[in-house]
């Protein structure tokens, strides 16, 4: 393997084990969750608990394809990556913008949303140069 190509996969698996965990915390413990975003009784807010969830096991799902797939199925998630992270990132800031998100709040979200973002373009950018 060249060295493009031990990037593009460490990128990709460095970005799958970010989904992972992100939406294993989703899926579990939505209510932590919710408290970090400044809710002292999640247990008030089920539309909340329900959206967590529903992006929990979303996000573990292509999570693991990063990690499992192979061939064409592969180069589709890596391909859709990058949108899904720039658009995670754009909400954050647009909710920062908005006022509707403490910058207190937002920039924890926005360094991994951004973090996100920058490993799902490296990952698609070099497994694109590594096949060249």
């Amino acid at each position: 393997m060249t060295a493009i190509g031990t990037i593009a996969k460490t990128a990709r698996y460095a970005l799958g084990g970010v989904r992972l965990l992100a939406g294993s915390s989703g899926l579990l413990a939505p209510t932590m969750i919710i408290r970090r975003f400044g809710d002292d009784d999640p247990a008030s807010n089920p539309a909340a608990i329900y959206g967590l969830r529903l992006f929990g096991i979303r996000t573990v799902l292509i999570g693991a394809d990063l990690l499992l797939l192979r061939g064409r199925e592969l180069d589709r998630a890596v391909r859709a990556a990058p949108l899904i992270h720039a658009s995670d990132t754009a909400t954050v800031a647009a909710l920062q913008r908005s006022k509707q998100l403490s910058p207190q709040l937002a920039r924890p979200f926005l360094l991994i949303s951004g973090t996100n973002t920058v490993l799902a373009l490296i990952a698609y950018l070099t497994s694109r140069w590594s096949r060249s």
